[in-house]
């Protein structure tokens, strides 16, 4: 059994009026969230919405790089 991750660099644009995600067709993602950057709210409200967005569960999700950061990488 193979265990195939994705990853995919995200763009996070904390305070934005809606949630939303968009795709850019290269790969690279943009996650419009309402979620203020503090105490983790933001990280949270884009895990939740990526996976909203794949259809897989939250657990799946990862932060590899970029926990503070506007430009994240994630993998599921």
């Amino acid at each position: 059994m193979t265990d195939s991750k994705q990853t995919f660099n995200v763009r996070v644009i904390p305070r934005a009026r809606q949630n939303t995600v968009t795709d850019d067709g290269c790969g690279n993602l943009r996650v419009y969230t309402t979620a203020v950057p503090a105490d983790g709210a933001a990280n949270a409200a884009v895990i939740k919405m990526l996976a909203r967005h794949f259809g897989v569960p939250k657990s799946s999700i990862q932060i590899i790089r970029g926990a503070t950061s506007r430009d994240k990488v994630i993998q599921f």
